[in-house]
């Protein structure tokens, strides 16, 4: 059996290193999210309208 000791700063680091780099994409996304939600409304309200919108 492995004696988990010898190899816990590795285990820990990786964890980590894992856990930061998933936080930093989840904040990427959710700020990207944001400004395409941001784009989207001054385009709508310049008058720009969806081709899959139904027309009136």
């Amino acid at each position: 059996m492995i004696d988990i000791s010898q190899h816990f700063e590795y285990i820990a680091g990786s964890y980590l290193i894992t856990c930061a780099l998933v936080g930093a994409l989840v904040f990427l996304v959710n700020q990207d999210y944001h400004t395409q939600e941001k784009r989207l409304a001054e385009l709508e309200a310049k008058g720009v309208r969806r081709r899959s919108e139904e027309k009136s």
